[in-house]
């Protein structure tokens, strides 16, 4: 931390000499955003230091305004940026004054520095308001870098409340930029170069770009903007600034080539009960990027590697309703993937399982975004593929578009078609979606689609036709906000390009939030509270305007407080209708050999305490968790159940190098009739990574699982025991307990997306008798866990940009 008289000496040493001419300043706080960016014909080191001559000359952007916690008030940190283009770059450069606090920055891998202080730089090369490319930086330069989609992922609404937020960018995509910083007796100093070749922009000779700038300052729990950025708004990259002057830019030709190599090896227990692996040969594939105009891009790729490095994050199947949903991040479906963005996850492009071949080709001009991607599947995503014999398969072939234009100056209309092939079988989905902003603070949306599927049914071929349908009505204040929607998906409505989380429903739903900011420098710097009134039908119940399945009242409340901290609590109100399709497969005994198809009661009511906290970013430590407890439903029987619900994350950060992270979930669900236990499950996992230098990292996995549940009975009816089919009829479900150990360790070199090399150990730990959990022996200690499976693999793949 320094004193008042060092930052004064900082500031001066770092102003222009006043023998030379002053650059142009662009106070964010009194609405200068439009910029006259400096054209300099120079190239830097960018090794953090702005101290060569281009710097002097760049245009200044100051003013920051705080966004978060509260709105409209003037930075406490001060922040400048430093922004000028060469032919072939556009450069920015940061210095970040802290007089507050230490500065919290760690020498971590790409996309990692959301628990440091950092700078954000949001580029809009369309100047539409819509959509923008971001790249962030923390004092060290480690980088950050996705895409924003105006409106995506605003807040973050869930049955345990509402948390007005800025939109956030999707950070799979990675770019190729160069950063360089260093911490400061001030504060922190980074450098910036961004190629034009790694940015996709409009025609023209001269070009405006938006800009924002967002510093988040961890100490305080604070985000600032350059553009005085409104919460009371529809958008959050709508409101920026814009750079001008933009002229003769030197993309050059873009063409990347990304070869990738990869071998494998699994091993397994043999039958003589010793140890073997099986070593594939070498996979050798490629990516070819080219950039056909300055805002058309082509990519395809050939026998692809998608071996994932970062596993799918485990979730947790609180509803067996619901289908989970895994963010896709295999490296050629992120190239343009905001392009495909639809309402309703109509285009998820994890249904395309292990393709042999695909291209895509995506862009924006005169308004208007286009997007096609064209795939061919592997034999085994075939529904002909035989798994025993490896044989019948077809080469399932995907054809996906999207085609989108705005209007006006939020506003935009998309088209959306998916087609999936499959031998004589076909799922073709064609979807209309639209957007409306009215006075700065109201959207509206809707979408409608219709599918057709031609599959395998019980007796033979069959179609089916149905439509999806929904609409919302939203207002963004900054102290009142709502959100109205319907949905509907009908029972034959299908997609196989897409995801639908949960079909056959209808939806309706109102919440609401009431926000009360405090003062600067007060204890509770906001809060919220936010009712949530939802009702769920099945779809044909609401066609016929039948009761509702589910009906659900929220009240939630949520605080933040002086320097980060968080706190939240909720009172969770439910009634759930029997919902027979879940237990098609069970039936009830009530004497030996005389069974009857389970039914259980007609509705269940719930009534259910949650409380959160979240600590703010320390220099070595966070945290966050949540506690829920009280009378829920008991899925596994259908009767009512008292349930515990805690969910611990824990974050240690003791060197710049050296980072952990430990979670720990449990799920304890008793009997509310005479508290037996039904279910439980205790998953804690921990993460240990040390990077080496900024491209090398080693990093160890450990994950503990451990499930236990007791014989199922009718629990809410004839306390008779519950059957399932089995092999030699029908058999009670048994009680059973497994426990599972997993294993992973990596060492990375990425110096440059595209040019990596990983090589990694997997294995996974089965308990006696876990295999096969309803007849195996019950498990009692962790010390009799059997190795079930190993793995190496090894990918190297090289980013030539020509």
């Amino acid at each position: 931390m320094s004193s008042p008289l060092l930052f004064a000496l900082q500031l001066l040493a770092v102003s222009p000499s006043p023998q030379g001419p002053l650059p142009a300043t662009y106070d964010g706080r009194a609405n200068q955003l439009t910029i006259a960016t400096p054209r300099i014909e120079a190239e830097v080191a960018i090794d953090g230091q702005l101290d060569e001559a281009p710097w002097s000359r760049a245009a200044r952007l100051t003013g920051f305004s705080q966004y978060a916690p509260v709105d409209g008030l003037p930075a406490e940190d001060s922040t400048v940026v430093l922004v000028w283009y060469s032919p072939t770059a556009i450069h920015f450069g940061v210095r970040a004054y802290e007089r507050h606090g230490v500065v919290n920055s760690n020498l971590s891998e790409r996309d990692r520095i959301l628990a440091d202080d950092y700078v954000q730089f949001l580029v809009g090369t369309f100047g539409d308001g819509r959509q923008a490319t971001v790249f962030g930086v923390n004092p060290l330069g480690i980088q950050l870098d996705g895409t924003l989609i105006e409106g995506a992922a605003r807040g973050r609404t869930s049955a345990f409340g509402t948390e007005q937020a800025r939109d956030q960018a999707d950070l799979s995509p990675d770019f190729t930029f160069q950063s360089k910083g260093r911490v400061t007796p001030w504060g922190y100093e980074v450098e910036v170069r961004i190629p034009f070749k790694s940015l996709r922009y409009q025609s023209g000779r001269e070009q405006r770009w938006g800009l924002n700038v967002v510093r988040r300052v961890q100490h305080s729990g604070a985000e600032d903007s350059w553009a005085p950025a409104k919460r009371a708004a529809a958008s959050f990259l709508a409101q920026v600034g814009t750079l001008t002057g933009l002229t003769d830019l030197r993309r050059g030709l873009v063409l990347d080539l990304n070869p990738v190599v990869t071998t494998r090896s699994t091993g397994s227990a043999a039958t003589n009960g010793r140890w073997g692996y099986d070593t594939d040969r070498p996979s050798v594939g490629g990516n070819v990027r080219w950039g056909v105009t300055n805002n058309l891009t082509l990519n395809a790729t050939a026998n692809p590697d998608f071996s994932q490095v970062e596993s799918d994050e485990g979730q947790y199947a609180f509803d067996p309703r619901q289908a989970l949903f895994f963010a896709e991040r295999r490296p050629f479906f992120l190239e343009g993937n905001e392009l495909f963005a639809t309402p309703g996850n109509l285009v998820y492009t994890r249904r395309v399982l292990k393709p042999v071949a695909a291209a895509k080709l995506t862009g924006k001009a005169a308004g208007t975004s286009l997007a096609v991607l064209s795939a061919i599947d592997d034999p085994t995503a075939s529904l002909w593929y035989d798994p025993a014999r490896r044989t019948g398969g077809h080469n399932p072939l995907f054809t996906i578009a999207r085609v989108q234009r705005d209007l006006g100056a939020q506003s935009r209309l998309g088209v959306t078609l998916t087609d999936r092939e499959d031998g004589s079988l076909h799922n073709r989905v064609g979807s209309v979606d639209g957007k409306l902003v009215m006075g700065k603070i109201y959207t509206g949306a809707f979408q409608l689609a219709g599918s057709t599927t031609r599959r395998l049914g019980a007796t033979g071929m069959e179609s089916l036709d149905g439509p999806l349908w929904s609409a919302s009505l939203a207002r963004s204040g900054r102290a009142v906000g709502f959100t109205y929607s319907v949905r509907g998906v009908s029972p034959e409505f299908r997609t196989q390009s897409g995801f639908i989380n949960r079909g056959n429903v209808a939806q309706a739903s109102a919440r609401h939030r009431f926000t009360r900011n405090g003062e600067r420098g007060a204890l509770l710097q906001a809060v919220s509270f936010d009712p949530v009134v939802d009702f769920l039908w099945s779809y044909d119940r609401f066609v016929r305007r039948g009761d509702a399945l589910e009906k659900k009242f929220h009240l939630n409340t949520n605080a933040t407080f002086r320097g980060g901290w968080t706190a939240g609590a909720a009172l969770l109100l439910e009634t759930f209708g029997y919902d027979a399709s879940l237990y098609r497969g069970v039936r009830v005994a009530r004497a030996p050999g005389d069974t009857v198809p389970f039914t259980g009661v007609p509705r269940l009511f719930n009534r259910d305490w949650l409380v959160s906290f979240g600590t703010p970013e320390f220099k070595t430590f966070s945290a966050d968790g949540f506690f829920l407890y009280g009378q829920d439903e008991n899925f596994y029987e259908w009767s009512s159940g008292m349930i515990t619900w805690v969910t611990l994350n824990a974050n240690w950060r003791p060197t710049e190098q050296l980072r952990a992270a430990l979670s720990y979930n449990q799920q304890v669900i008793d009997r509310k009739s005479d508290g037996s236990n039904v279910a439980e499950s205790r998953i804690p996992r921990l993460k240990v990574e040390y990077q080496l230098t900024r491209a090398i990292s080693v990093r160890a996995i450990g994950e503990y699982a451990t499930l236990q549940q007791d014989a199922l009975r009718d629990d809410s009816r004839t306390n008779g025991p519950l059957l399932e089919q089995g092999q030699s009829g029908w058999r009670a479900i048994p009680a059973y307990r497994s426990r599972q150990f997993r294993g992973d360790a990596l060492f990375a070199w990425q110096p440059t997306p595209g040019t990596v090399f990983f090589a990694g150990y997997g294995s996974t730990y089965f308990g006696e008798g876990s295999g096969d959990p309803l007849t195996g022996p019950p498990l009692a200690r962790a010390r009799d866990l059997r190795r079930a499976g190993d793995a190496v693999f090894v990918k190297l793949s090289y980013l030539f940009r020509l």
